[in-house]
């Protein structure tokens, strides 16, 4: 049915695959990967997308990389249709997705992703989660991460406890971290929300 409506897979899949994951950037190869398409449809959808402007383009390292474009005048009607993750197949993993998989490791009060995830690497970390974490879960997650994004990744992981501390002293690893471009994943209290309003 959203295949018909937007007529093709190929783009139903791009679309869930950005506005799930609302501030990464991926490029071709990567894309093609996850969604499980062949590259020339792949090629020739982000070309579609780029003309209407529903995505961004940025070259770095002699690599294209596209983005979702948050500024594009349909941005919130179509992330209520793809970044909810409801119609998602199983080969475009969403944020959503990534949350749930995120459960698996304890009690996950607060998680993103950063650095590597979203080319911003003025925080110095990829992942951050706050919560009550199972440490062998944990190890097993990473490293199940790692491998489905072939690169090593660097985490930080603390209690809720310390996480609230830091955020209301505005500990400067924390602020830099929340300033750097983020993607939530869990956000139980509002944490960065809040913060993201005070602006």
């Amino acid at each position: 049915m959203i295949e018909q409506l937007f007529g093709s897979k190929t783009r139903v899949k791009l679309l869930q695959l950005f506005y799930s994951n609302p501030n990464r950037s991926f490029y071709v190869r990567e894309i093609t990967r996850k969604i499980d398409e062949q590259i020339n449809s792949v090629r020739r959808e982000l070309a579609n997308l780029l003309s209407i402007g529903i995505i961004s383009s940025d070259n770095t390292n002699n690599r294209l990389y596209y983005e979702v474009n948050q500024e594009y005048e349909f941005y919130q009607p179509l992330g209520a249709i793809f970044g909810s993750g409801v119609v998602a197949t199983d080969a475009a993993p969403t944020a959503g997705a990534q949350a749930q998989d995120l459960k698996t490791i304890g009690n996950v009060e607060f998680a993103l992703y950063t650095g590597q995830f979203t080319r911003d690497e003025s925080s110095g970390i990829d992942i951050l989660i706050a919560g009550d974490i199972n440490q062998a879960k944990l190890t097993k997650f990473i490293s199940e991460l790692e491998a489905k994004e072939g690169k090593e990744l660097r985490y930080v992981v603390m209690p809720i406890k310390e996480f609230q501390y830091r955020h209301r002293i505005n500990d400067r690893f924390l602020l830099t971290v929340l300033e750097s471009k983020h993607q939530i994943l869990i956000d139980k209290h509002q944490i960065a929300t809040a913060a993201e309003e005070e602006e």
